[in-house]
């Protein structure tokens, strides 16, 4: 299993950040929506602790993020990040 600091487990949390800001939220207006202490987006956008699918399901709703587009979107940059 790879872990919280695996280069691509960090790009998909840095695509969760970058939408969080671009929508202009702060964690804790996110973690509202989640119905979740402010905590859990700081521990996750910080990798210190790891999403599973579900939870990254519920995170793109909240940024009503299409999560099959999210997925696809993610692997392409993988894909480009491999490439380098």
């Amino acid at each position: 299993m790879k872990s919280i600091h695996d280069v691509a487990y960090k790009l998909l949390i840095q695509k969760l950040k970058q939408t969080r800001l671009a929508a202009n939220l702060t964690q804790t207006a996110l973690a509202k929506k989640l119905n979740v202490d402010q905590t859990y987006v700081s521990k996750y956008e910080n990798r210190e602790r790891r999403l599973d699918v579900v939870e990254l399901r519920d995170v793109c709703k909240a940024l009503k993020l299409n999560f099959a587009g999210f997925i696809s979107d993610y692997e392409k940059d993988l894909k480009n990040l491999n490439k380098k």
